[in-house]
C-alpha cells in the first residue's frame, strides 16, 4: 500500500515537471511564490534513466533508488517514532512519580489543556529530560553502521577503507562505566547540569556528526507533541498483560518481546 501511493506520488509529480531542466511547476493555487522544495522533489530533480551517461563527479538516482529512499523515510520515520513513544508510555505507567511531575509542568505551560505551541514544546525542560532517557533506555536502532571513506588508525587498529564499521548504541547506552545504574530510568540523567558533564559520543539514539539522523528534529517534535496531547488528557497503567521486566525481540528494530499492553485512564475520571 506505501509502496503504490509513494509511486503514485512520484508519477504525479514527474508529470508535473515542464520546462528547462525538468524542474517542479505547482498549479497557480499552490505555492504561488515558489516550487515545491521537499527531500522527494530534490530526489527526482537529480533522477536519470541513463546512469552510465554520467561523467566525472557528476550523481544522479534512479527510479529504482528514488523509490528505496523514499521507503526508507517512512519506515524509518514512522515506525521508530512510534516504537519510541510506546516505550516511552511503558516506562511512564511503571514510573507514576515520573509521569505525575512530566504532566505537572504540561499543565502549567498548558492551563486548562490549553493546545500546544511550538515555542510552548521546546520549553518544557522535563518533557526533553524524559523522552532523551527513553531514547537512552530504549534507542531506535540498537547499532549504527558506517563505512570508512578511508583508511583510518585509531588507539592503534587500522580501519580499511570500506570496512563496514559498528557501533554498539544500545551497549553503550547501558555500560554502567558511563550511566550510574543504567538499567533504572532516571530522566534527572539530561537535566541540563548532567549533560554538561555527560561523555562526547556516549547517547547515540540519532547517531552523532554529519551524518547523523535527518530526521531528528521532525521526530522529536512528533513525540513532543503526542506526549503533551495525551498527558494533557491521560493517566497511563500497568495492567496484568504488561511485560515488567521488558524483554527484547531479536527481529528489526528494538522491539518488545510481546506488544506493550497498558491501561488508559481519562484523567477526568481521576479527578
Amino acid at each position: 500500500m506505501k509502496s503504490s501511493l509513494k509511486k503514485r506520488e512520484c508519477g504525479e509529480r514527474r508529470e508535473n515537471k515542464k520546462g528547462e531542466g525538468g524542474k517542479y511547476h505547482p498549479p497557480p493555487d499552490e505555492y504561488p511564490t515558489r516550487g515545491r522544495v521537499d527531500f522527494l522533489q530534490l530526489m527526482l530533480d537529480s533522477r536519470t534513466t541513463d546512469v552510465n551517461s554520467l561523467s566525472g563527479e557528476q550523481k544522479a538516482l534512479t527510479d529504482e533508488e528514488i523509490m528505496a529512499q523514499s521507503l526508507i523515510f517512512i519506515f524509518a520515520g514512522y515506525e521508530t517514532t512510534s516504537l519510541s513513544l510506546s516505550y516511552l508510555f511503558y516506562s511512564l505507567a511503571i514510573h507514576p512519580d515520573v509521569q505525575l511531575k512530566l504532566q505537572k509542568e504540561i499543565d502549567s505551560y498548558l492551563p486548562d489543556k490549553a493546545t500546544p505551541t511550538y515555542d510552548t514544546l521546546m520549553q518544557m525542560e522535563y518533557l526533553d529530560m524524559v523522552i532523551e532517557e527513553t531514547l537512552r533506555m530504549y534507542p531506535p536502532g540498537g547499532r549504527i553502521e558506517r563505512v570508512a571513506k578511508h583508511n583510518f588508525d585509531i588507539n592503534g587498529v587500522t580501519i580499511p577503507k570500506g570496512t563496514v564499521t559498528m557501533i554498539p548504541a544500545y551497549v553503550m547506552h547501558m555500560n554502567p562505566e558511563i550511566w550510574t545504574e543504567p538499567e533504572e530510568f532516571r530522566p534527572e540523567r539530561f537535566s541540563k547540569e548532567n549533560r554538561a558533564s555527560q561523555e562526547p559520543y556516549t547517547f547515540l539514539p540519532f547517531g552523532d556528526g554529519p551524518r547523523n539522523c535527518i530526521g531528528m528534529r521532525f521526530a522529536l517534535l512528533s513525540m513532543k507533541l503526542a506526549i503533551t496531547v495525551l498527558l494533557q488528557n491521560f493517566n497511563f497503567r500497568p495492567c496484568k498483560d504488561t511485560l515488567i521486566p521488558m524483554e527484547f525481540s531479536t527481529q528489526g528494530f528494538l522491539q518488545p518481546k510481546k506488544p506493550i499492553v497498558l491501561h488508559v485512564i481519562s484523567r477526568t475520571s481521576e479527578e
